[in-house]
């Protein structure tokens, strides 16, 4: 999937609220070795490294995009371009902290153990994941990709929800450590602009879609999923579009 960090970032104080929520529910900590998966353009990993200025930090994500505009600003932190799925551990990590990417992952259950047995003892590994996906904002890109003519192009994409209930994560995590903290927040953001909702899935969920796509059948679907969600989420009278969004968090201590 091609990231477009311009495209991310148009909502980019409404995305930082959960990964501030996530960076609260951290308990007390003096790490050495601080590792954001998924860091994106890497401004929560600067939030990061100024919580733990002690603490060797670094951001690992596999967009080169998100990557040059994150290295673009001076600072301490180490920049590497590879895949989470791929990442290994060479030595415990006392943070593992990964805001909005693992449900890009498959087999949860694998990734979340695999993550926790690379925590040090003492250690946290800190996960906030969107699970919008019985949402309209979502459901309505795999109804647009099931009933147009790209339907066969697009089969591959669908498929059951990337994100566990939160009983799930707690079955996988609690016999490897002291303490779960697992929770759910559903943020009410009002957006403006035309097919706000729109223009944020197109920054995320959207996108692997439109990729599949030739440029004039991507122009077709974006032009279909915008009119059906319209109706799903119609302006208020000022004008915003009133969009909720439920998030899971995940902090879990070694």
């Amino acid at each position: 999937m091609t990231w477009n960090s311009n495209q991310y970032d148009k909502f980019s104080q409404p995305r930082l609220r959960p990964a501030l929520d996530l960076i609260a529910g951290i308990p007390a900590l003096d790490p050495d070795i601080v590792v954001d998966l998924g860091c994106g353009t890497g401004s929560i990993t600067r939030l990061l490294a100024e919580r733990w200025p002690r603490a060797s930090v670094t951001g690992i994500d596999d967009s080169v995009a998100m990557l040059a505009k994150a290295s673009a600003e001076s600072g301490n932190i180490r920049w590497v371009n590879q895949s989470v799925a791929d990442w290994g551990v060479p030595e415990s990590v006392d943070v593992i902290f990964s805001n909005a990417a693992l449900h890009w992952l498959p087999d949860h259950s694998a990734l979340f153990k695999r993550l926790a047995h690379a925590v040090k003892r003492g250690g946290v590994l800190a996960v906030q994941m969107p699970c919008n996906f019985a949402a309209a904002s979502h459901t309505l890109i795999a109804e647009t990709a099931r009933t147009g003519p790209w339907r066969t192009k697009l089969a591959s994409l669908l498929g059951p929800d990337p994100v566990a209930a939160p009983d799930f994560y707690y079955t996988v995590l609690s016999p490897l450590g002291r303490a779960v903290d697992i929770w759910e927040t559903q943020y009410f953001h009002l957006l403006e602009g035309p097919d706000p909702v729109k223009e944020w899935t197109k920054g995320t969920w959207l996108r692997r879609f439109l990729d599949r796509l030739d440029p004039g059948e991507s122009a077709d679907f974006e032009r279909q999923y915008a009119g059906k969600l319209r109706a799903a989420y119609p302006p208020s009278a000022d004008g915003k579009t009133w969009f909720p969004f439920k998030r899971l968090f995940i902090v879990f201590q070694k």
